[in-house]
């Protein structure tokens, strides 16, 4: 390599931002026979919990799901692990599946987002707690 191809690569990967996964394919969500059990990450599915399983986002990763056929979103943490498949790019649990109105059909064309850490904090909704303290002031 040649000292030009060096400072090139070295000004590419300084400069350029942050990489953001972005995916779109079929979403598929978990039975209910899978409540309770635990997660590749450790703690137990909990179906009523806005989470997802994926193949390669690191745990605790927030990624905004869409569903494609109509416009329905979801913002899910991933806290799983799939099978690495060209028919699937996201598991999500049942209660993302009601939120994205494909409970029915059983999967969804969808388009996956990782969202930046200030992007999933907006995304946090508030705690009964905190609402409640912030109306009452």
């Amino acid at each position: 390599m040649n000292l030009c191809s060096v400072v090139l690569i070295f000004l590419l990967s300084f400069f350029s931002g942050p990489a953001t996964y972005t995916a779109s394919g079929k979403a598929s969500f978990y039975a209910d026979r899978f409540h309770g059990h635990k997660t590749a990450s450790g703690e137990p599915y909990d179906k009523n919990q806005l989470t997802a399983a994926h193949a390669s986002l690191p745990f605790d990763t927030k990624v905004q799901v869409t569903n494609l056929n109509n416009g329905k979103t979801v913002v899910v943490r991933i806290n799983d692990r799939m099978v690495s498949s060209r028919h699937r790019v996201i598991d999500v649990s049942k209660a993302a599946a009601k939120e994205l109105d494909m409970v029915r059909s059983g999967t969804a064309t969808v388009k996956v987002e990782a969202l930046s850490e200030t992007e999933a904090q907006q995304d946090t909704p508030f705690a009964v707690s905190e609402a409640e303290s912030t109306t009452k002031q």
